[in-house]
């Protein structure tokens, strides 16, 4: 049986490595998924990633980052639109997560983009998920 959310299954995979302190968490690769970490490197909520040919797939590694005290990076990880409530918003609608501190990731006509890149960009689209 296939996963029928990969980005829920994505977002679980990094909450549960982070409280069980792990540096590094891996997962069946695809490019929404690669979209979607390259927004988290590019906020600064993790440390980097690399994708992995190994066999149709390919694995995608995450490498976590946490401060000086051990703490996450990643306070809180929230799944929006499901595969069974799609939650979609217009340009002038993106939320603003933690007033500003936090990242909605959309996914737009334009592809897989943060907030940020959606209002400069004006274009709306369905909200995936927000990391804080």
């Amino acid at each position: 049986m296939g996963m029928t959310d990969p980005i829920a299954d994505l977002l679980s995979r990094i909450r549960n490595a982070q409280s069980a302190r792990h540096d590094i968490v891996s997962m069946p690769a695809s490019k929404l998924k690669k979209a979607f970490l390259e927004i988290l490197k590019h906020e600064g909520f993790i440390a980097d990633f690399s994708f992995e040919d190994d066999g149709p797939q390919g694995t995608l590694s995450v490498i976590l980052k946490y401060d000086k005290d051990v703490k996450p990076i990643i306070l809180g990880l929230k799944r929006i639109s499901r595969p069974g409530c799609r939650s979609y918003v217009k340009a002038a609608e993106i939320p603003k997560v933690l007033g500003g501190l936090g990242v909605a990731i959309l996914s737009t006509s334009r592809g897989v983009i943060s907030d940020r890149e959606a209002r400069r960009l004006n274009v709306g689209g369905e909200v995936m998920a927000h990391v804080w």
